[in-house]
């Protein structure tokens, strides 16, 4: 199978975890419209697969997670996402989400698109190798994939600013350092270890674990935390998930002095 005819992004089942790979290693994984619709599908696939409880977003081969838009595309006028993934955005969830944890196990290069996918994600682990970046400005555009939205609730502002205002990557450890990563390992224990931290993820109660992930992103914009607001959010998640058979499964695990055995509902 010539490059061209390969699937441009490909899903692998690893237990109860998604291993989503985007599968253009002859051009460093960039992003094209037949990508966004390969990326949309696996997401898809996770959304809709009660077994799948976490996600992993990697890149295929060693040079790159994602160099971001295909250039070529871009010169050529043809679009970077189907013309069905407006309102969802690449890969169907840089818009709208995933109720789903999804981690980015960044593997090389992350520019452009790759950072925003990177800051699509919840968590991140990343080559000590690898660089993120947003230089689209130097390029006469701007990162309109979420990156400047996302950025700045990342990091400090004045880290953000510098990053998108001047296109300079930063390194591993200056990611680490910012927040915008959890983990730093050497470059051939990128996946490994992103499928370590998915598995800790998957092992726990998933409408648990998809609630958690809910109320954290909206907190941010509840108010203070001692206001009514936050916690209206957060008790009312709590009550849904008291009504579930899994509430009742981890005491009941925990009593009889062995792993729970989550049923997802």
């Amino acid at each position: 199978m010539t490059a061209a005819e390969a699937p441009p992004a490909l899903l692998r089942r690893v237990g109860h975890v998604a291993v989503i790979t985007l599968n253009r290693p002859h051009a460093m994984n960039a992003i094209t419209a037949a990508m966004s619709l390969a990326v949309q599908d696996a997401i898809d696939e996770l959304i809709a697969d009660p077994d799948l409880r976490v996600g992993i977003l990697t890149g295929a081969g060693d040079r790159a997670f994602s160099a971001g838009a295909d250039l070529k595309e871009v010169a050529a006028g043809r679009p970077l996402i189907d013309q069905s993934q407006r309102e969802r955005g690449f890969g169907g969830f840089l818009k709208s989400g995933l109720a789903k944890p999804l981690i980015a196990a960044v593997n090389g290069y992350a520019l452009g698109g790759g950072t925003e996918l990177l800051l699509a994600c919840d968590l991140a682990v990343m080559s000590g190798s690898a660089t993120l970046g947003l230089p689209e400005v130097t390029r006469g555009i701007i990162a309109a994939g979420g990156g400047l939205l996302r950025l700045s609730k990342r990091v400090p502002l004045a880290i953000a600013l510098e990053m998108s205002l001047t296109g300079a990557p930063i390194s591993a450890d200056e990611a680490l350092r910012w927040g915008l990563v959890n983990r730093v390992v050497p470059p051939e224990q990128v996946l490994d270890t992103a499928l370590e931290l998915a598995n800790v993820v998957a092992a726990n109660a998933p409408l648990a674990v998809q609630a958690s992930k809910r109320v954290t992103y909206a907190a941010r914009d509840a108010g203070s935390d001692f206001g009514a607001a936050a916690w209206a959010l957060s008790d009312g998640e709590a009550k849904t998930v008291m009504r579930t058979n899994d509430a009742k499964e981890g005491p009941r695990a925990f009593t009889e002095k062995r792993a729970p055995v989550w049923s997802g509902t």
